[in-house]
Formats: C-alpha cells, sequence, structure tokens
C-alpha cells in the first residue's frame, strides 16, 4: 500500500525518490502512519511483514525505516538484523507496546536508531523520523567525503586509497617531500604498494609533467641491470647492435624510482652513488660522462641499515638515498583501511568484468577484516579481483574468497613452523621458504611477495640446496 504525496509545505523529510518504509502487521496502524506522513507531503511504502519489507529495502533506496517490533513471522528484531545484513546504513525505528520497551532497547543495541510507545503521536513520529533521515543524510555525506578523500590518485590509472591514522601520516610525510628535490625513500613491506606512492610523489612534485620511470631493480640479473640502467653504445658487448638509452636517460626531467634497491650488487651500487653525487651517467662502451636531470625516488623492503653492516650495501649510497626517509604502513597495521580497499578493488574489478556487484556479506567482509594478509593490498588486490570473477551473485559471500583466506591455513595469515633449536641459519631460511612454496603451490613469485624478498633469492637459495645434495 503506497501513499500519494500531497504538495508539501515544509520540504523536512525527503519525498521523491520514496525512502520511508513502514511495517506493521496491523492493517488500521499502519493505514494511520501513511495518512501521519501523507499530510506532511511525503510518499511511504507500506507493507504487512517482514518479507515484504525486505523486499522493498532491496529495490528501493530506502533510508529510514518504521517497524512494529511485535509481528508473527518475522519479528522487527530479526527484520533488523536481516535489513542490516542486506543494507546496513538504513536507519531503523521500532514501534513498541509498553511491556516491550526492554526488548526495544536492546535491539538498539543491535543498531537500531530509536524506539517510540504505542499509539504514537504525530509529532513524536516525526520528530523521530525527522531526525534519522538528518543522521542518514549525514552519514552519506560522510562516506563519499571518506571515498572522496581517500582516493588520491597516483597515475596509472590507479589510486592510493585509506583513511586511517597510519595512512594519513604517510599521506602528509608525502605531501610535504613531493614538491621539494630530495630524494625520498619508501621503506616497507611487499605489496605495500611503494610504486603507487612513487607515482604519487612524481604526480605531486614540480616534475609531474615529465616521464615517470620505474625500474624493479630485483627482477633483473645483475648482468643486464646495469644496461638497463645506464644504457650502452653500439659494440659495447656482443649482441649491442645499436645505441640503447638507459632508463636515467629515458626519465630525464622526471622521476625514476629504482624499486627493491637493496639488491643492487656493488658495482651498480657505484654507479648509482655517482650520479647521485655529480648527476651524470655513463653508458656502457661510451667514452665520456651524460648529464641527466632525474629525480630519485627509491624502494626497498629490506633493512637497508642492517645490510650497510653486514657489509653489502654502501654506507655513502645509504646516506645519499635516505635524505626523505618514508615507511609504508603493512595492512595489519591499517585494518581500518581493508573496508575502503576492498570495496575499491570491488568497483575496479566489477567494471573492468562488467559485473553488477553491490558488496560484500557482513561473513565475507569480517574474513577480509581478519585475515593476517601477509602479502599487503597486492594480495588483497588479488583476493577481490578472484572473487569478482568467480562470484556467481551480486554481493561477495564466504564461498567466494580462497580456500586458504576462509580456513586461515597455517603459515598464510598467522601460522606457525617448528623449528628445532641448534638448527643452522641457513637450513631456517630453506625451510621457511619451502614451507611458503608448499602453501602457494610452487608459485615463487607469490611466495617471494609473502616473504618480503626478491624471486631472484628463492631461486639462488634452492639452487645452493640442489647443490648441497648433489656433492653430499
Amino acid at each position: 500500500m503506497n501513499a500519494t504525496p500531497t504538495s508539501p509545505t515544509k520540504q523536512t523529510i525527503p519525498t521523491s525518490p520514496i525512502r520511508l518504509l513502514l511495517v506493521d502487521d496491523d492493517r488500521a496502524n499502519l493505514e494511520s502512519l501513511v495518512r501521519i506522513f501523507a499530510k506532511e507531503g511525503v510518499a511511504a511504502l507500506a507493507v504487512t511483514n517482514g518479507v515484504d519489507a525486505l523486499a522493498m529495502i532491496r529495490q528501493h533506496p530506502i533510508e529510514v525505516l518504521v517497524t512494529d517490533l511485535m509481528m508473527p513471522g518475522m519479528t522487527g528484531s530479526e527484520l533488523l538484523r536481516a535489513v542490516k545484513a542486506v543494507r546496513p546504513e538504513v536507519e531503523v525505528i521500532f514501534i513498541t507496546a509498553y511491556g516491550t520497551v526492554e526488548a526495544a532497547v536492546a535491539a538498539m543495541k543491535e543498531g537500531a536508531y530509536d524506539f517510540i510507545t504505542k499509539p504514537p503521536k504525530r509529532h513524536d513520529i516525526l520528530k523521530v523520523v525527522r531526525q534519522a533521515f538528518e543522521r542518514s543524510g549525514l552519514m552519506a555525506e560522510n562516506r563519499a567525503l571518506k571515498a572522496s578523500l581517500a582516493e588520491l590518485t597516483g597515475g596509472g590509472g590507479k589510486a592510493i586509497v585509506g583513511q586511517s591514522p597510519a595512512f594519513r601520516r604517510v599521506m602528509e610525510m608525502m605531501q610535504l617531500a613531493a614538491p621539494s628535490t630530495a630524494t625520498i625513500l619508501l621503506l616497507g613491506e611487499s605489496g605495500t604498494g611503494k610504486e603507487l606512492f612513487a607515482r604519487a610523489v612524481h604526480e605531486h612534485s614540480a616534475r609531474a609533467k615529465g616521464p615517470f620511470i620505474p625500474i624493479n631493480c630485483g627482477a633483473i640479473p645483475d648482468t643486464l641491470l646495469e644496461s638497463e640502467l645506464f644504457g650502452y653504445e653500439k659494440g659495447a658487448f656482443t649482441g649491442a647492435i645499436a645505441r640503447k638509452e638507459g632508463r636515467f636517460e629515458r626519465a630525464s626531467g622526471g622521476t625514476l624510482f629504482l624499486d627493491e634497491v637493496g639488491e643492487l650488487s656493488p658495482a651498480v651500487q657505484v654507479k648509482l652513488l655517482r650520479v647521485l653525487q655529480e648527476g651524470e651517467i655513463e653508458r656502457l662502451g661510451g667514452s665520456g660522462p651524460i648529464p641527466v636531470d632525474v629525480r630519485i625516488v627509491a624502494g626497498t623492503n629490506r633493512d637497508l641499515k642492517k645490510r650497510v653492516e653486514e657489509g653489502h650495501f654502501r654506507e655513502d649510497l645509504f646516506y645519499r638515498l635516505n635524505v626523505v626517509p618514508i615507511t609504508l604502513p603493512p595492512l595489519r597495521e591499517r585494518r581500518e583501511d581493508i573496508p575502503l580497499l576492498a570495496d575499491h578493488f570491488l568497483r575496479r574489478y566489477a567494471n573492468k568484468n562488467q559485473k553488477p556487484m553491490t558488496g560484500f556479506s557482513p561473513e565475507a567482509r569480517a574474513k577480509l577484516e581478519a585475515h593476517g594478509w601477509p602479502g599487503n593490498i597486492r594480495e588483497l588486490e588479488n583476493v577481490i579481483e578472484r572473487a569478482v570473477v568467480l562470484c556467481r551473485g551480486n554481493a561477495i559471500d564466504l564461498e567466494d574468497l580462497p580456500d586458504a583466506l576462509r580456513a586461515g591455513v597455517p603459515g598464510l595469515s598467522a601460522g606457525h613452523i617448528a623449528i628445532p633449536i641448534g638448527m643452522p641459519m641457513d637450513e631456517i631460511e630453506l625451510r621457511v621458504i619451502h614451507e611458503t612454496l608448499r602453501h602457494t603451490r610452487g608459485d615463487k613469485t607469490l611466495a617471494a611477495r609473502l616473504l618480503g624478498i626478491s624471486p631472484r633469492t628463492i631461486y639462488r637459495k634452492l639452487e645452493g640446496e640442489e647443490g648441497e645434495a648433489e656433492r653430499g
């Protein structure tokens, strides 16, 4: 039963589209409620049971639900829980008899906005519904504001998403450092978004119109990395049939992002130090220096101070790179951002795959928020993309998530590996690598991401193990 709106005098409650739903199994009471709002020029949907109310919630942009508490079939409390599972933003108001006030108060603890007693007075119900709409509007504005503030462009069609205190601290540092000419060192675990932040630094700098050139120093063999960075002249080595510009020259006037800079060999470290000191490079096989105008942003998941102490990284290069260090927090330290990130990735991959997705079930969202995320944002993104692709409905449910995440597989979130006392460190490293590979089904790239090391390190460790076995 729908009420027909009359010409409103004071616009205090929205009228179009219909955003108010009334539920009561007593038709006389329901008709009385409809008349109260009709006199205010407010159209309301009216139904007599919880099942029909849920159908209306799914079909219309309902913001406020007014329902009787004691109804046959689905009670008001059961309807509240169902509505909050489908549309948690809907404000629910109960109408209750004096004898069930305690039940209404208990329902408020479960998420109800307010309650009024029977018979409802016109002034009282209009007041509480008006306040509920005001709250709903403020919450909607707050969600929209958070979404607009949380998604700051990082270039490449992607966005930096977050609102947690840890995220805000990083953004403040980034916004202060980006306009400067200082070298920035991005620290953090694998998958925390170092390249995305490096792009954001570039986009917010005076070099934004210049090129942004990234290179993963840990993914390129040492024999090729030097030529990739500095270029080479024709005839510099077998196969060098023409001159080639390196990444430094291609990034001239812009920003060069050196990801996994902690993996650089000593020879490349020396050359990089000269670039930072002198602002010039020399191609392989070249006869003289070439000036380059490049801003360096470096990234690493390694402890560079420890690498310096161990003699694997030059101390003078470390201080040249570490002018403005910014540590990106792991996802487990910014759990407030998991729902935002999940929604962001859901929108992206739903659009990419042309699937009309509405969100997550409460169980799926709870599981996402509880997971340890050793692979950080990259792991979360992969999980959401997979879920969107495999989801049969309009909302991602628990069954759409990977088995390992649903079950909390040890080793991926918060598991333990037995390490006997006295086991040599090399054997401990190999045991951890093998256990991680077992859970990634042999995917060395994913295992490297989860362990915070380069794939090259895994290959080197496994090759060393094979060599020991052959010698044994």
